[in-house]
């Protein structure tokens, strides 16, 4: 065998996530989900912020593929996500017309006389970062663009067998606590009866909880909950934390088939991430999946959105109150963790301690806001989601019809009975009838539209019935 022929038999060469330095975690050297992809726009800029970086993502016709630059035009540094996509198909900065191809090459100066060239220079240039698609999000990588190819993108190992037989149902939202504080919560199934008591729990199912871990390194863990929620009815649960940024849940009964409950934090910035939850199924039944697919997406977002805040505030708290008490170092003194219902907790902070996990450990969080600022739902959600957007826009426009409608109806009404004597009282009564139905459907869809906009105030546990 030559020389040659031994090289290319080697094995590809692959990067730890989170870099090479054993004792120190870096979060830049990590692929991040930033985006649905099926909630992205071609049309148009998109925006995100990764790791107190803003980024703009946009669509590369002439390759067909997703593109992300550094928010920022290297001229004068005007936000790329104000410009648009030119009819060249190149990413327009807004504010001089230079313009940039899909590796961030400057292609355009248009104030430059015709014998120049500077858009040859390096300075030019925009940063470009690695993104690849993987299960349906399209995934950025933070670092060392030399690093992307030979580091693992974080993805969901059951979901890539038997691709047909998983329902899948996803949500995301920029919630106000951190990537870190997230994790932890979702890691912590034992909290669910009481908090999600009225939504999604209950608190007549609380039982004892006795959690077991089958295996701990620098790139995670797994455990095992052999008797399972609900007091074992739901089979055991296996639980996976993939370092630094995805968990998941994974149980099967003999009532429900396969379950999972699947999270991803991407940091945003101090005490700001942006959650992704996917809802992986695989039904004993057909009839389940049959009423899931009828529902419409943004419906279940609406859904999904109230659940995240029956604990959104409180745990925006939680992280300022551990501190102000020393942060991750100090958290089994902090916190006190008498049952093996908080063993994730635990292994989840013995391992940011371990490798120096701590996101931004040398900033402060920011000041609390009004509740209803943590509770806001259009900047966190709506307004980066195709199919809320769209279904906002909808009822704005049916709501619009109504008024409209119900206003002519009532005009027309006197006219008639002025001008008509013999009208029949069953067609006033069906007009009346009509037309308050109209208003009625009016401000049923008010009260929809309010949702995108905001969320609920009292969680559902604390409402008496």
């Amino acid at each position: 065998m030559t020389q040659s022929t031994l090289e290319k038999t080697k094995a590809p060469v692959v990067l730890p996530v989170g870099g090479e330095d054993e004792d120190n975690f870096n979060y830049q050297e990590v692929w991040y989900p930033v985006f649905f992809v099926e909630d992205l726009d071609k049309n148009r800029p998109n925006s995100f912020t990764l790791l107190e970086e803003d980024i703009v993502i946009w669509w590369e016709e002439k390759t067909s593929q997703w593109r992300v630059f550094a928010d920022k035009c290297p001229h004068r540094l005007a936000p790329l996500t104000e410009g648009r996509i030119n009819e060249e198909g190149l990413l327009e900065c807004p504010y001089h017309g230079w313009a940039f191809s899909g590796e961030g090459d400057c292609e355009v100066i248009p104030q430059q006389k015709e014998n120049q060239q500077a858009q040859k220079s390096s300075r030019a240039c925009a940063k470009a970062y690695s993104c690849k698609i993987e299960q349906d999000l399209l995934f950025v990588y933070a670092g060392n663009p030399n690093n992307a190819d030979k580091t693992p993108i974080p993805i969901v190992d059951p979901l890539e067998e038997d691709k047909d037989k998983w329902l899948v149902l996803n949500t995301f939202r920029d919630i106000p606590y951190s990537a870190l504080t997230l994790l932890e919560n979702v890691l912590d199934s034992s909290h669910i009866p009481y908090t999600h008591h009225g939504s999604v729990g209950d608190r007549t199912n609380v039982s004892t909880v006795e959690l077991e871990i089958i295996s701990s390194n620098r790139q995670g863990f797994k455990g095992v909950w052999q008797e399972g929620p609900r007091k074992g009815k739901l089979g055991t649960q296996y639980t996976t934390f993939v370092a630094p940024n995805l968990m998941w849940h994974d149980l099967t009964s003999k009532q429900f088939g396969r379950t999972m409950t699947v999270v991803y934090a991407t940091p945003i910035s101090k005490g700001k991430c942006r959650l992704f939850a996917r809802f992986p199924f695989q039904f004993s039944s057909k009839i389940p999946q049959f009423f899931i697919k009828l529902t419409p997406r943004w419906y279940s977002h609406l859904n999904q959105n109230a659940i995240l805040e029956d604990d959104q505030i409180f745990l925006h708290y939680q992280e300022r109150y551990l501190e102000k008490l020393g942060g991750s170092e100090k958290y089994e003194k902090a916190c006190y963790l008498p049952t093996k219902a908080d063993l994730y907790v635990t292994e989840f902070r013995q391992w940011i301690n371990k490798f120096n996990a701590e996101l931004f450990p040398h900033q402060t969080l920011p000041p609390t806001p009004p509740h209803d600022v943590l509770l806001e739902r259009y900047h966190s959600h709506t307004e980066n989601c195709s199919s809320c957007r769209q279904a906002l826009k909808n009822i704005k426009k049916i709501r619009q019809t109504l008024l409209v409608f119900s206003a002519i109806i009532w005009s027309i009404i006197p006219l008639i009975t002025l001008k008509v004597t013999s009208i029949s009282p069953l067609i006033t009564y069906l007009t009346v009838t009509v037309n308050l139905i109209s208003i009625l459907l009016y401000f049923y869809l008010g009260k929809i539209e309010q949702k995108f906009y905001q969320g609920q105030t009292i969680a559902p546990r604390n409402v008496k019935k």
